[in-house]
């Protein structure tokens, strides 16, 4: 039987959502409703996204190039210039003692165009792809976090990425040369009372003239506190949709020095001390209607659209720490001999290090696949992609810095200024740690992550499918619905069932059989995820501890083919295939394990009972097991 396409699919024949919201209180359609309204819409989806609907798609990712030889040539001049710099003038264990990143660092770093690196030439950048961009990312956060955080802030999700996608050329040639420059930017959109709910957002610009005030707080504001420039989200007034008002949410451009801007507080954290982060007030600020960046009401869009391509700075830094952790941990299994041999003969220390380095090579090799999705296509569908970097790559360095530390033992604990008092290697575990454990957390917790992952899974279902189940829309709409859905499944679903390859041309036998590996998994995932449909129906959003596995089986599924893609590369190349082949084999057997225990826990959980318990102690219910603490 054929399999079906993805433009076979029905789609739904207005803009109204498809999600049934009829339960739902206020709140949660208010959030809901601006939330669907910012979503991107691609008739040509990407390669995850076709993983989860059973379908392999290998041409995505394969051949994985390289970048065009006159960049290359520059970029690596670039990054070799950087890495000198960094390892001659940046301290990083002062900038942690000390919680200020010196100005001679920053010039600096302006001096060579750090601060620009993938603003077009034009505009007085470098002009660099993506891939080099990321390339520099873990350049700087394995010498120093502190520096890749202000870097990446600046022109990841600051002025210069949101102008680059959205601006006009008028916005582009005022501010671009400005932050390519070295002005520092900074991204204002968490506020006190709303994390990854923008509906609540309460702070407000309100039309004046030919310009708008601007009135609240901005939490958590990276940079905040030494900007020049600010990318500021507001609400403005409603719009009327279907009879009733629906938020607008709106971006602009904010001069740091306009009346009325003030730093309430400079955050201090666990780790990342030279994190120029504030709360910062807003009263009556008065910015031009030019200002506004992608037009009045779409600043979700805006924000959303920023945060998918600056996301891959944060899988980025990971991959640095998990290089930086691989380093410390092959120095260290050599030297310390324990019971007559070095520890790295131990096989419990072994396993430690064989999971650091398939995991760094994994990590490598989803990155640069999703860079060079976009260097080949700004408009790209990357979020699922990019999603799953951040969500996978943070989460595998945390494992890895966890392992380093425990081959190290008490010196990975100790600080570095102990450890250089002692006249020990003065390796900055214990700093690594601590500046990376945030990782998993912004720009996207990993619980937002994952359902944010699911929630794009299960799009081209609800497209399907979604308006049979809509007991908000008319009775006929939903009969139509349900009889084109059916049709779509009687081909889609037992298709989901017949053994099919999935490796291209010219791949290496060995990398082949793991693609067709996956290929069958994806279907499998597919068929997995259409049971958990029908089983739950709608209240399958409310399922997110099950979700949460499926969206890792699917990470998990990305690592592999990246891998398989990503060595495919390396051999060409001249890397020595059976190091490399090793490598993949290895990191497959580990993915391969828990991806059969993902989907042994779809169906065998505690979750409710666990859910159950939950609101019981939230409750008071069980404070008694308080009892004895101080």
């Amino acid at each position: 039987m054929a399999e079906a396409s993805h433009s076979t699919a029905p789609k739904p024949d207005d803009g109204r959502s498809v999600i049934d919201m009829s339960k739902m209180n206020e709140g949660q359609r208010a959030a809901l409703q601006v939330t669907e309204a910012a979503r991107e819409s691609h008739d040509d989806i990407s390669f995850v996204a076709h993983l989860f609907m059973g379908r392999f798609r290998p041409e995505k990712l394969h051949p994985l190039t390289e970048v065009a030889s006159p960049e290359k040539e520059r970029a690596d001049k670039f990054l070799a210039e950087l890495a000198a710099f960094l390892t001659t003038h940046v301290d990083a264990d002062e900038i942690d003692r000390t919680g200020e990143i010196p100005d001679v660092v920053m010039t600096g770093l302006a001096r060579f165009g750090a601060y620009g690196i993938k603003v077009p030439q034009a505009y007085g950048g470098l002009g660099f792809s993506q891939t080099t961009y990321c390339r520099a990312c873990t350049l700087i956060a394995s010498h120093c976090m502190n520096t890749f955080a202000h870097i990446s802030v600046h022109q990841s999700v600051g002025v210069a990425q949101p102008l680059v996608l959205f601006g006009t050329d008028e916005q582009k040639k005022r501010f671009l040369p400005r932050v390519a420059g070295g002005e520092l930017s900074a991204f204002a959109l968490t506020e006190p009372g709303v994390g990854s709910d923008p509906a609540r957002m309460q702070t407000k610009a309100v039309a004046d003239g030919d310009n708008f005030l601007i009135t609240g707080d901005k939490l958590w504001c990276s940079n905040g506190t030494r900007a020049g420039l600010f990318i500021v989200a507001a609400q403005t007034p409603p719009k009327m949709v279907d009879g009733k008002p629906r938020t607008q949410i709106t971006t602009f451009v904010v001069e740091a020095n306009s009346p009325g801007i003030e730093t309430v507080h400079r955050c201090q954290f666990m780790g990342l001390h030279a994190l120029y982060n504030g709360v910062m007030r807003f009263t009556n600020v008065r910015v031009p209607k030019a200002n506004i960046v992608g037009g009045e009401g779409r600043g979700l869009k805006v924000a959303l659209s920023t945060l998918n391509a600056g996301r891959l700075s944060i899988p980025a830094s990971s991959l640095g720490m998990a290089k930086k952790s691989l380093a410390i941990a092959r120095e260290w299994g050599g030297e310390r001999i324990q019971w007559g041999v070095p520890i790295g003969k131990h096989a419990a220390v072994a396993d430690k290090i064989r999971r650091i380095a398939a995991h760094a090579f994994a990590m490598e090799a989803m990155l640069i696949a999703t860079s060079r999705i976009v260097d080949r296509d700004k408009k790209a569908d990357i979020r699922l992609e990019a999603s799953m970097c951040k969500m996978w790559g943070t989460e595998k360095a945390w494992m890895c810095l966890d392992d380093v530390m425990q081959i190290r033992g008490g010196r990975g604990y100790e600080n570095v200024q102990s450890l250089k008092a002692r006249g020990e290697k003065p390796h900055p575990v214990e700093r690594m740690m601590r500046d990376n454990r945030v990782a998993t957390i912004f720009e996207g917790s990993s619980e937002i992550m994952r359902l944010f992952i699911m929630r794009e899974a299960l799009d081209p279902h609800l497209k399907i499918a979604g308006i049979a189940l809509n007991s908000e829309r008319p009775w006929g709409e939903r009969i139509r619905s349900a009889f084109k859905a059916a049709g779509f499944y009687l081909t889609w679903y037992p298709a989901q069932w017949l053994p099919r390859g999935g490796a291209p041309a010219g791949m290496h036998p060995h990398l082949a059989a793991h693609l067709n590996r996956v290929a069958a998994l994806s279907r499998r995932l597919a068929r997995t995820l259409f049971h958990q449909m029908v089983k739950f129906g709608p209240k399958l959003e409310k399922r997110q501890v099950l979700l949460g596995r499926l969206a890792d089986i699917g990470a998990d599924l990305f690592a592999i083919s990246a891998s398989c893609v990503y060595a495919q590369k390396l051999i060409k190349e001249g890397e020595a295939e059976a190091k490399v082949l090793t490598l993949v084999d290895d990191f497959a057997a580990q993915a391969q394990t828990r991806i059969d225990q993902n989907f042994y826990g779809v169906g065998h959980n505690a979750d409710q009972h666990g859910y159950d318990l939950t609101q019981e102690i939230v409750a008071g219910q069980h404070t008694w097991l308080e009892r004895g603490i101080a």
